[in-house]
């Protein structure tokens, strides 16, 4: 799943995710920077964005940031002959280049691999903290209107109640584990945004993804999703390694980009939004089957090593509510089993 196909149905879905952001428009002749833009989600944003200006001519300016300009020329060839994307070389630690400016910052930068949570703790924790305080010193040096911080999901910690997460809810966390890396960071860049928010007036809002899926994720990603995924396409078996009780709200990488570009224009500064689609909450099990279906094979079920084991996330439950995003005008357009069939359609 190293590159997504610019095909009939992966255009198509791109017009299907316009429609679910309110106000579009405001966006006119604005320019956004976005960093982690060959990354699943930051690929995905970069790739709704360009199709604003072509189907609605908005003029937006993209100013994408990539650690290798030659890749992200790769990923968006579609659109290399559009003079309104922009590649720029971008790296966490050291930020962006004062003489860029920008009205927006979509930051989908950082490290969201669980065998690096294991193997590399001290740089996940590095990129996800220091790589948002070098762009919240960049938003406030250039008069940045709007920074949407990615953070995710796994910030609120373990519960006990199936209830599903709300933005004001907090649950425990293991601050001595080290695969608390990637959540404690998330916390605290959370709490960075907004002590800059209140020391410095820059203006921020904070988005909580839940478990996002879908044809632009990397080959390099270890999430079950991606490996169902790729695994379904080739048609082998997929492996289970629990017995995939665990309730996630996955979100076709779609939905997650269409409501990350609604916080850009209808976010309240200082807020928290999850990101999830009701329509697509399920266990671990009930996804894999739905890839499984699609693809003809089997799910079986396989006993992980005890290196597997360190990588997981501990929490049971973690299901958003997303009553408050949904508020802002939003709506998700792909159920579970419309996300995972097109995957496969946009997979090489």
């Amino acid at each position: 799943m190293s590159e997504v196909i610019y095909n009939q149905t992966y255009l198509s879905d791109l017009e299907t995710a316009l429609k679910s952001i309110p106000r579009i428009e405001s966006l006119r002749n604005k320019t956004t920077i976005v960093t982690g833009s060959t990354g699943m989600i930051g690929s995905a944003i970069v790739d709704c964005l360009m199709a604003a200006n072509v189907t609605n001519k908005l003029n937006i300016k993209i100013i994408a940031g990539v650690r290798n300009i030659d890749k992200g020329l790769k990923r968006f060839a579609h659109w290399n002959d559009n003079s309104l994307l922009k590649f720029i070389k971008y790296d966490t630690k050291t930020g962006i280049e004062n003489n860029e400016r920008a009205d927006y910052i979509i930051h989908a930068a950082g490290y969201a691999s669980p065998n690096l949570y294991v193997s590399n703790p001290v740089e996940v924790m590095e990129s996800n903290f220091i790589g948002m305080y070098n762009l919240l010193d960049y938003a406030q040096k250039t008069n940045v209107e709007k920074l949407i911080y990615l953070s995710s999901s796994e910030v609120y910690g373990a519960k006990t109640t199936t209830e599903p997460w709300r933005e004001d809810m907090q649950g425990s966390l293991d601050l001595l584990a080290f695969r608390s890396c990637y959540a404690s960071s998330k916390r605290a860049t959370e709490t960075l945004c907004s002590a800059y928010m209140k020391e410095y007036s820059v203006n921020t809002v904070i988005a909580r993804p839940g478990h996002i899926y879908g044809p632009t994720a990397l080959s390099s990603d270890t999430k079950a999703s991606t490996q169902f995924a790729a695994l379904a396409k080739i048609n082998e078996n997929i492996v289970l390694k629990s017995k995939g009780d665990q309730i996630r709200s996955y979100c076709y990488m779609l939905d997650c980009a269409s409501a990350i570009i609604t916080l850009l224009i209808c976010g309240e500064n200082g807020e928290a939004y999850n990101i999830s689609n009701p329509n697509s909450i399920a266990s671990i099990r009930q996804l894999a089957e739905g890839f499984a279906e699609a693809s003809g094979v089997e799910v079986i079920f396989s006993n992980p090593t005890d290196k597997e084991k360190e990588a997981f996330n501990p929490m049971d439950n973690s299901s958003l509510n997303s009553e408050k995003l949904i508020g802002l005008g939003w709506h998700g357009a792909f159920d579970l089993m419309l996300g995972v069939r097109h995957t496969l359609k946009g997979i090489y």
